[in-house]
C-alpha cells in the first residue's frame, strides 16, 4: 500500500481531500497538521496524524524516514493575506521556511510527486481579471510573496533534482470544515462566525471588490488527478471559481441563505487587489475541473454545517510584530 502525506489534514482542503482518499483509493494517508488554524475533529480518524508544525526540520525527517512516503499534498500555510504585512516573521517562518523544509525532505528522500496549494494573490493587481497561469507573478503583500517564493524554489527543485511537481493556485475555497473562528481569513467563515453570534457580517470598505468562490468538495477529484496524470508535472493551474461576485453581493447571498433580516457593516477599505478572479480552462483540460455546486447550494450546505458546531473561542492575535498602520478593526484593545 502506497502512503500519501498531506499538509495541513486539519483544515479544510487537506482533511476533505484526506476523506476523499480514505473512501475512493488504496492509498494510506499520513497526516500533518499543528492545530493552529485546523482542528482535530476534522481529521479521518485513518490518517495516521502527526502534530507538529513543518518549521520542525527534523521532525518532518523523522515521518519522513518512518512512513517511506511517495506522494506529498501540501495545503499547511497561514492565509491571512490582509494580515501578513504586519507579521512578516510569522508569515514566512509558516509559509515559506516551513514549505522550503518539505521540499527539501521530499528531493531527499525521493517523493515521486510534490502538489503544492499556492495561492490566486500571486497575480497581485497588477493584470485585469481573469487572471491566466501565463502572466508573470506580481505579488503585492508579504502572504503573496512567499506563495511565489514557494513557487520559484518548487521550479528549481525539479530542475535541479528533480522533484516533480504541480502547482495549483486555488479561488477562495469555502466549505465544511473551514475554520471560521478566525478573524483574519476566510471571508465567508467570517461572515457565518459573525451571524451565529447575532452580529451584522463586516466588509472592508465598499463592497465591490470582486471575487469568485468555490465550493471544496468540487475540486478534490481535480486535486487527486494533478498527482496522477504526467501531463500535470511542473504545471501551474487555477482551481476553481468559474463565477465572480461583488464581496456586497456574496455577503447578501448568504444573508439569505441564514433567513436572518440583518444587514452589513463596511469598514476601513485595507491594502487588496479589488478585482481578482482566474481562468479555469486549464483546471478543466488538465484536471477534469466540473463548477458543480454554485454559491447559494454551498453556503446553504456550510450554514448548516457550521449551525452545529461548538461555541469555539474566536482567534484573534495578543500581539501582532507591526502596530505601524494597521487597520481601526484590528487593533488592540
Amino acid at each position: 500500500m502506497g502512503k500519501i502525506l498531506i499538509t495541513g489534514v486539519a483544515g479544510l482542503l487537506g482533511s476533505r481531500l484526506a476523506d476523499w482518499l480514505v473512501n475512493n483509493t488504496d492509498y494510506k494517508v499520513i497526516g500533518i497538521d499543528d492545530l493552529s488554524g485546523g482542528f482535530s475533529e476534522n481529521i479521518n480518524r485513518n490518517v495516521e496524524f502527526y502534530k507538529f508544525n513543518l518549521i520542525d526540520l527534523q521532525a518532518l525527517k523523522g515521518v519522513f524516514e518512518k512512513e517511506n512516503i511517495e506522494i506529498v499534498y501540501h495545503f499547511a500555510a497561514y492565509a491571512a493575506e490582509g494580515l501578513s504585512p504586519f507579521i512578516r516573521k510569522y508569515n514566512y517562518e509558516n509559509n515559506l521556511i516551513a514549505s522550503t523544509n518539505l521540499i527539501t525532505c521530499s528531493i531527499q528522500y525521493n517523493i515521486s510527486r510534490f502538489v503544492f496549494a499556492s495561492s490566486m494573490s500571486v497575480y497581485g493587481n497588477k493584470y485585469d481579471p481573469p487572471f491566466n497561469e501565463d502572466l508573470p507573478q506580481a505579488p503585492i503583500d508579504p502572504y503573496a510573496i512567499a506563495k511565489y517564493a514557494v513557487e520559484m524554489d518548487l521550479e528549481i527543485a525539479y530542475q535541479q533534482h528533480g522533484l516533480k511537481y504541480t502547482i495549483i493556485r486555488p479561488h477562495n475555497f469555502y466549505g465544511i470544515n473551514q475554520n471560521i473562528w478566525d478573524k483574519y481569513r476566510n471571508v465567508l467563515g467570517i461572515w457565518m462566525y459573525q451571524v451565529l453570534n447575532k452580529k451584522n457580517p463586516t466588509i472592508f470598505g465598499d463592497g465591490s471588490q470582486v471575487r469568485a468562490f468555490s465550493y471544496v468538495d468540487d475540486a478534490i477529484a481535480p486535486m487527486w488527478k494533478a498527482s496522477q496524470s504526467k501531463k500535470c508535472i511542473g504545471q501551474i493551474i487555477n482551481l476553481g471559481g468559474i463565477k465572480e461576485y461583488s464581496i456586497s453581493e456574496a455577503c447578501n447571498i448568504l444573508i439569505n441563505v441564514t433567513g436572518l433580516n440583518i444587514d452589513p457593516i463596511y469598514l476601513e477599505p485595507r491594502h487588496e487587489t479589488k478585482y481578482a478572479w482566474s481562468t479555469w480552462d486549464k483546471s478543466v483540460e488538465l484536471l477534469d475541473f466540473e463548477h458543480k455546486i454554485d454559491l447559494e447550494e454551498g453556503l446553504t450546505k456550510m450554514w448548516g454545517w457550521a449551525k452545529n458546531q461548538p461555541n469555539r473561542e474566536r482567534f484573534i492575535w495578543p500581539k501582532y510584530e507591526l502596530n505601524k498602520g494597521i487597520y481601526d478593526y484590528w487593533k488592540q484593545e
